[in-house]
């Protein structure tokens, strides 16, 4: 995801996220305090041993690859008069995950959000807690927008699901059929749809997540709805084209294995989360 901005006492901090990780500017926090000595500052806080055992720790808690016998190395040496550690000393030495180092006109030495917000209480209590206040701020806007985001995207799968049931209304129902067997029918249709994008029934996901509210599409995600209303079009042409169930089924399943590949793997959704 592309870096964000958000402004703390009169400085602007970047931030960027690396999977389901928020990283933070430590080279910005830095900068509050000095902003022509911001990599000594940086420097110094990581020369204290209290440092080393807080970012170690959570490296231990957070990633597995972590070396342990590094690390003690450093914890050893913290706080002697002769100790210096630089953040890529302390990532290429330990293998670390926590601290990174980006190059270029946006880089700079950044931070898991938990060892952000301690070095900025090294900084500064005070910056610390406008630090945790406009990053929450900036979180809840980023949640705000997806969910929109997924909100109009079952908006969207519900009027296609109107496309879908007139399909079946003109070419699957015949007008002699009771209500509770036209209701069957559409069902059955429904459930066709969910067997090839979730691989299961709505009586099987309920079956199966009883201690949850809703129905299975309550509680897909934005790809999988994306995927859904492009399938009840799809499904409605083919019903139109008077293909057999088994004979959508197949079809519709490739399509949405094949469609949802394309959107887990595009860049351009993984910005949009």
């Amino acid at each position: 995801m592309k870096n964000r901005k958000i402004e703390v006492k009169g400085t602007e901090i970047t931030v960027f996220n690396r999977g389901e990780r928020d990283y933070i500017s430590l080279t910005d926090i830095a900068r509050h305090r000095d902003a022509e000595r911001s990599d000594y500052i940086l420097q110094n806080w990581l020369r204290n041993r209290s440092t080393i055992e807080f970012i170690g720790l959570w490296e231990q808690i957070h990633n597995p690859k972590f070396n342990s016998i590094e690390f003690y190395g450093f914890k050893n040496l913290a706080g002697s008069n002769s100790f210096a550690l630089t953040p890529k000393r302390w990532i290429e030495a330990t293998n670390a995950v926590g601290i990174v180092s980006k190059s270029g006109r946006y880089g700079g030495t950044f931070a898991h959000k938990d060892i952000a917000f301690e070095f900025a209480s090294w900084i500064s209590a005070e910056f610390k807690l406008y630090l945790i206040t406009e990053f929450q701020r900036l979180k809840d806007e980023e949640n705000s927008r997806l969910n929109l985001e997924w909100n109009l995207q079952r908006t969207l799968a519900k009027i296609n699901y109107r496309i879908h049931t007139d399909a079946i209304k003109e070419n699957l129902v015949p007008p002699q059929l009771s209500k509770s067997q036209i209701n069957l029918v559409y069902a059955t249709e429904a459930d066709l749809l969910n067997v090839a994008l979730f691989g299961k029934t709505a009586k099987q996901w309920r079956d199966e997540n009883t201690d949850l509210p809703g129905n299975v599409r309550d509680h897909a995600t934005i790809e999988q709805l994306v995927v859904l209303s492009n399938l009840e079009s799809i499904n409605a042409m083919f019903i139109r084209q008077d293909l057999s169930q088994s004979n959508r089924l197949k079809q519709l399943n490739a399509i949405a294995i094949t469609q949802m590949t394309s959107l887990v793997r595009s860049s351009r959704l993984r910005k949009l989360k």
